[in-house]
């Protein structure tokens, strides 16, 4: 059954840690850089709302070492500025959690709907953390 594959597993994991990461670095400019606490705020409160329970079967297909794409791409390197680094993460952020919501659509749709709502509330946090006078 799809369902237990190890290679759907292995996206999961990927994306999750994606998600996590993207959210995570736009939180800590937030926090550290702009001291803007409700946004850093919301922020942690999603990349809670992304905790997986099932972290056995993520860490048993991961395989980060044999990743076909784990080497750095040059466009990865093109940061000029800390909004470009904004950005970068929030659309990291927002394509991970659309993933995992296509994925989770196989395992258990609930954690779909939940992946859903994160990717909409970053779309929104986007708008609101970049369009800041």
């Amino acid at each position: 059954m799809f369902q237990n594959n190890p290679l759907l597993f292995r996206v999961i994991d990927a994306n999750l840690n994606r998600l996590k990461e993207g959210v995570r670095v736009v939180e800590d400019i937030a926090r550290y850089i702009n001291n803007d606490k409700a946004l850093a705020s919301q922020l942690k409160a999603l990349r809670h709302q992304s905790k997986i329970d099932d972290l056995q079967n993520l860490l048993h297909s991961r395989d980060s070492l044999k990743d076909v794409l784990r080497p750095t791409v040059s466009s990865e390197m093109n940061r000029d500025s800390l909004e470009s680094i904004i950005i970068a993460n929030y659309k990291r952020a927002q394509e991970s959690s659309r993933v995992l919501e296509e994925m989770y659509k196989i395992v258990d749709p609930e954690l779909s709907e939940n992946f859903k709502s994160i990717r909409y509330s970053l779309y929104q946090l986007e708008k609101e953390n970049l369009l800041k006078d």
